[in-house]
């Protein structure tokens, strides 16, 4: 399968959310979220759920979920190019493990996540929106750090990875403005490798660049 053999699935004016094999689409500027029933897969309950947000090609997260097969994976992307690419690893790998999510990463949490549901989440290299005035576009609000607290199991897991030096600064400032969460690692509270950890398309750009990669974890103590 190619990634453009994967088309959209409904015209702009019949959007609504759709669950259609092994993709959850999440219409941009849709004003009925919550008000429709959607049954996202059933994961067991016995195995670990994770996601990953700002999946971008998928290369890490397919790498990930085809690993560890006894895991349920939902990967989380706005950019439909982009879910092309992940789902044409998914099929073309046959993982029965993953969901992708193709929506905007705080009105899926918020509105198709149930309260302690994930065991580890990931969030790869998200975009810092360096200039001031686009603040408001980061991922990494108070409001979200919230949202993560609720959908993560207590005791789980929460890891960001991000090459720019500032935007480390802000996520550990407002993660610590959150009682429930507690920063896994020593002052200066990241590391700059982390072994096993896999790669990805954006991890190899920034590595090519000369960059360095920062990684802050984060444990849920509710």
């Amino acid at each position: 399968m190619k990634p453009k053999d994967l088309k959209y699935p409904f015209p702009w004016e019949d959007r609504k959310p759709l669950l259609l094999n092994q993709i959850f689409f999440i219409p941009d500027h849709y004003a009925l979220h919550g008000e429709q029933k959607i049954d996202l897969p059933s994961f067991n309950q016995n195995t670990k759920i994770m996601i990953e947000y700002c999946s971008g090609n998928g290369s890490w997260v397919t790498q990930k979920a085809l690993e560890n097969p006894e895991s349920s994976w939902i990967a989380v992307e706005r950019q439909f190019e982009r879910v092309q690419k992940i789902y044409a690893k998914v099929h073309n790998l046959g993982l029965k493990n993953l969901l992708v999510v193709c929506g905007e990463a705080k009105i899926f949490t918020h509105f198709y996540l149930s309260g302690d549901l994930i065991d580890e989440a990931y969030i790869n290299f998200p975009d810092p929106w360096p200039k001031s005035k686009h603040a408001k576009h980061r991922l990494m609000q108070l409001e979200f750090i919230e949202e993560l607290s609720r959908i993560i199991k207590p005791k789980g897991m929460l890891m960001v990875v991000t090459d720019d030096a500032n935007y480390v600064e802000e996520i550990l400032e407002k993660m610590g403005k959150n009682e429930n969460w507690a920063c896994r690692y020593e002052y200066p509270h990241f590391r700059t490798s982390q072994e096993n950890y896999g790669s990805s398309y954006f991890d190899t750009l920034w590595r090519s660049k000369g960059k360095t990669i920062h990684y802050l974890k984060f444990q849920n103590e509710k």
